[in-house]
């Protein structure tokens, strides 16, 4: 007989609140578990492709920087090629991750990830995506983390055909989505969570 356990419901939905950074980035937090956070390295040795560095601010609807939120980001290697066991195209780039986390830095909020730039991913229909990163984002305030992507603004000829950036009806939108250039290998991604430039975020 199946006993009812009124004890054992669910857990209502809470906030990412000060423990975030103590169990995903202990370092950050200033507990020094580790000697170096989970994801703050992408790169275990020498990697293929162009290395770039992604620089950004995470925004608050009022325009304020977020200075407890956590970035992690996914993304295939220069080649296009996850380090994935699940990866049937090839070998990916061995020295390479493919996942990094940032905490946003205390007084600025900004987050930083130095990674490669990756190679375009066939959808599942075929057709080939634009090179992109996907981001995954956890704050104060977020019940749910968020998701969206980081295109690039120099690759316009790829983003003109790529299959998710196509299903976004309001087209001004897209430029939310776009990392500007700032130099040689460098790259600016701003996050705004509300507001007149709020980033497009999916529902995945």
């Amino acid at each position: 007989m199946v006993q009812k356990l009124d004890d054992l419901r669910e857990t209502p939905s809470q906030t990412a609140g000060p423990y975030v950074h103590i169990g995903c980035t202990p370092d950050v937090a200033g507990l020094g578990i580790y000697g170096s956070d989970l994801g703050a390295t992408m790169k275990r040795g020498p990697v293929q492709g162009e290395e770039i560095t992604i620089n950004g601010t995470i925004f608050d609807g009022m325009g304020a920087p977020l200075r407890d939120a956590m970035i992690e980001i996914w993304q295939a290697d220069h080649a296009g090629l996850f380090a994935s066991a699940n990866e049937t195209r090839g070998q990916a780039d061995p020295n390479f991750t493919g996942w990094g986390r940032c905490a946003s830095d205390l007084e600025t909020g900004a987050f930083r990830f130095e990674t490669v730039k990756p190679g375009r991913v066939p959808f599942p229909d075929g057709r080939l995506q634009a090179p992109h990163i996907t981001a995954w984002i956890v704050a104060r305030g977020i019940n749910i983390g968020l998701h969206t992507r980081l295109y690039f603004a120099d690759e316009p000829e790829a983003n003109a055909t790529d299959p998710l950036l196509a299903r976004i009806e309001h087209r001004s939108r897209v430029a939310t989505l776009l990392a500007q250039p700032e130099g040689p290998g460098a790259y600016r991604f701003d996050i705004h969570l509300q507001g007149p430039s709020e980033t497009v975020f999916f529902d995945i």
